[in-house]
């Protein structure tokens, strides 16, 4: 693949989509590079930015992080004689054909020719997550996907609308909360002739529409100083000198890569935070030593630690670290079946030709290590078809890894959000995939000798095996209740946005409840062939998938929820079914969402009668009219034109 820019000309060679999987007409999405300034890769939507890719650094774009590092590092940028600046690819460590397209959805997608299946998978993609949609978080906001919400204001700043960014709309972004120096100085106020000061954020995707020039490090910052509008420079040795002086866009947060920035503060704001860090520390120091009082007598709330479940460890079969490197050939790139914060999952074959999928946790993450001991404490313990079988584990040195039995058609997510496979899950495939979640979590909340809360129930986290059965996997943070204990609350709270139940979110409160609140977007999705994090347009306001189909609900449309590539009348009642059933999960109080056992029953149509569903939460966003969030998606609609009446009981 090349996409190229002549400088001269402006003439540019670039990708563009499909206006949908059926239709080659020229689409709404567009991908290139933007070569102003330090090159970047972009996708455009209708011609305004929706994703982008970071700064070319010489070997490859520091904030294209859902591509998996050899893709990655698969790209060059070359400027040749006639000013015409080149963007190629080739895979490296020679794996063989491969291929990048643009889909309809806006998404690039990375494809690698498999041999042995003679077929392509997806090896990589553009936008992983609601973060790596452009601006997210609006002016000075920074996104990190592991958080809750995921936007937050840069320190030194606030909510420029404190009410929308309550509410979930952060499009307005934030301000800053006291002047920097050259304005004190101006206004004659407090701390007028003090300096300001740099505040390091690391890991970060630096903004967009960054100034560079050649210069040392130790100049980048004093050239920033002595620049009153200059508000944050970074300095990487392969780029140079980065320098912001308007709003700072597109901030992502990592847990891994990215590039150091240093962000511009008020001395005043060096002040409040160091007079809040004494006490803060000595309140820590008190917190940390009281809980670590207190964690011996504590087995549920904290997650058992590595030492504590040696003996439990000792109950599973254990595999070496010799072993599993040469059942994943060295943990190769081509092997990658997906990435997440806290480790990578690789496919294997045994010498007795099991296939297997080792999930290797990342070294430096330290939450990852507490979410692999109580991984491996709660699924040791359980046994169920509609649940992922633990094989074993590898302990060895800094390496811990967990074995799986091998899903061949790996997680829901790669197909039912893929315009290219979605259409191979029928109606009824989905409906099995539906009842076996189902089934899973019943047993999870009620029939396993322990009651499991799962905390993180989504389509990823959803595999498929041979046949379609669908497993629930991935119990890192799952929380295990004692016989009478139904609800349970936490300050630290963990899971994905647009799964997680409004007192969970919110509260931190969690129980059986918060599960079926995520089954009930999860049955949204599989219904609609449509992902809850993208947002569907409404006039003035934005809705999530829950609350667009809240409003189909009340305009009497909700048939136009269904994926049109399974629509049949034949299943017309089973699938209006599910829906209601989903919106029922979704209600925003906890006690009106039924229990997963009822919830069955309702599936299976042993209850005739579904009460009416009421408000459910998180229902719509709201922009101002001249705002465009970058996260809008495309709306899809059937072409058939279908005209459904629905007989209700008199």
């Amino acid at each position: 693949m090349k996409l190229s820019e002549n400088l001269r000309t402006n003439q540019k060679v670039q990708l563009t989509s499909w206006k949908s999987p059926s239709d080659p007409s020229t689409g709404r999405f567009s991908a290139g590079v933007n070569t102003q300034n330090i090159p970047q890769g972009f996708i455009w939507k209708d011609g305004h930015p929706y994703w982008r890719t970071g700064p070319w650094n010489g070997q490859f774009f520091t904030g294209a992080h859902g591509w998996v590092l050899d893709y990655h590092r698969g790209y060059t940028l070359v400027y040749d004689k006639e000013e015409i600046v080149y963007s190629t690819f080739a895979y490296v460590n020679g794996l063989g054909l491969s291929k990048q397209f643009l889909d309809s959805q806006g998404n690039i997608k990375q494809l690698l020719w498999d041999d042995g299946k003679e077929d392509s998978e997806v090896v990589g993609f553009a936008l992983a997550n609601e973060c790596d949609f452009y601006g997210t978080c609006g002016a000075f906001g920074s996104c990190y996907a592991l958080s809750s919400p995921i936007c937050s204001c840069l320190k030194g700043f606030e909510p420029k609308i404190v009410e929308e960014w309550n509410r979930g709309n952060w499009m307005s972004g934030c301000v800053r909360r006291t002047p920097l120096q050259c304005e004190r100085v101006n206004n004659r106020s407090e701390g007028g002739g003090k300096a300001d000061w740099f505040l390091k954020l690391e890991m970060i995707k630096v903004p967009d529409f960054a100034e560079w020039s050649y210069r040392t490090k130790d100049d980048c910052r004093k050239q920033c100083l002595e620049n009153c509008s200059c508000v944050a420079y970074a300095y990487d040795t392969g780029i140079g000198c980065m320098s912001w002086s308007g709003n700072l866009i597109d901030l992502q947060k990592f847990s891994t890569g990215g590039l150091d920035i240093y962000i511009r503060l008020s001395y005043l704001e060096f002040v409040i935070i160091g007079a809040m860090a004494i006490p803060s520390t000595a309140y820590f120091f008190w917190r940390w030593m009281t809980k670590k009082r207190a964690r011996k007598n504590r087995s549920r709330e904290s997650l058992p630690s590595k030492n504590l479940n040696n003996v439990k460890l000792h109950e599973l079969p254990t595999f070496s670290l010799e072993e599993l490197a040469i059942a994943t050939n060295n943990f190769h790139v081509a092997n990658m079946l997906g990435r997440g914060g806290f480790g990578t999952v690789y496919k294997g074959k045994l010498h007795d030709g099991q296939e297997i999928a080792v999930k290797k946790l990342s070294r430096s993450s330290g939450q990852g290590l507490e979410e692999f001991m109580n991984e491996v404490f709660v699924i040791s313990k359980l046994q169920h078809r509609n649940l992922v079988r633990l094989l074993g584990c590898c302990i060895e040195g800094e390496e811990n890894m967990l074995v799986y039995e091998y899903m061949s058609n790996k997680s829901l997510d790669a197909i039912v959000f893929d315009p290219l496979n979605q259409k191979h899950l029928d109606w009824k495939k989905r409906f099995n995939i539906i009842e076996g979640i189902s089934r899973g979590l019943l047993y999870l909340h009620r029939d396993s000798r322990l009651k499991i809360i799962h905390r993180d129930l989504k389509a990823s986290n959803i595999l498929l095996d041979e046949e379609l059965n669908a497993k629930i996997s991935d119990f890192g943070i799952a929380r295990i209740f004692t016989g009478s204990e139904n609800q349970a609350n936490t300050k630290r709270v963990i899971g994905t946005y647009g799964y997680m139940s409004p007192e969970y979110a919110m509260h931190g409160f969690f129980s059986e409840k918060s599960d079926v609140f995520s089954f009930g977007v999860l049955l949204l999705e599989i219904v609609s062939g449509r992902k809850t994090t993208c947002f569907y347009d409404d006039q003035q306001y934005y809705l999530s998938l829950v609350g667009f189909a809240w409003k189909l609900w009340n305009n009497d449309n909700i048939m136009a929820l269904v994926d049109p590539t399974i629509w049949d009348p034949c299943f017309q009642m089973e699938m209006l079914r599910c829906i209601h059933v989903g919106l029922l999960c979704v209600q925003e109080l906890a006690r009106d969402r039924p229990t997963m056992s009822t919830i069955i029953s309702m599936l299976n149509s042993e209850i005739l009668d579904l009460p009416t569903p009421k408000q459910p939460a998180f229902t719509e966003r709201q922009f101002a009219s001249n705002e465009e969030p970058a996260q809008l998606g495309e709306i899809k609609s059937s072409s058939c034109n279908v005209t459904i009446t629905t007989v209700y009981a008199r």
